[in-house]
């Protein structure tokens, strides 16, 4: 899963909440308030693309965020930690 790739995950489901917007318009450095989202679409715009993404980071880092960049590299480090788990082998509950 690369960075554009989760950009453009975000980017569409911004565009589904607030009406008119083009999502290959959406720049990474600015708020998802600066193209006109509340609180309620930025909350539906983090959960549906966690949901989509198949990763899950702690609302307390969510908090921490500046921009859209930011949230990128949230759930591309969400997403990488969650691949290294699913390759680690699982040990034997039989030892």
């Amino acid at each position: 899963m690369t960075r554009d790739s989760i950009h453009a995950v975000i980017a569409k489901h911004l565009a589904n909440a607030v009406e008119g917007l083009d999502p290959s318009t959406i720049d990474g450095t600015r708020t998802m308030k600066d193209y006109g989202a509340n609180s309620l679409d930025i909350v539906e715009v983090v959960s549906a693309s966690m949901r989509e993404l198949k990763v899950k980071v702690p609302r307390s880092e969510l908090n921490k965020l500046k921009n859209i960049d930011g949230l990128v590299d949230l759930l591309a480090g969400a997403a990488q930690s969650a691949s290294q788990a699913a390759s680690q082998p699982v040990a034997s509950a039989a030892q």
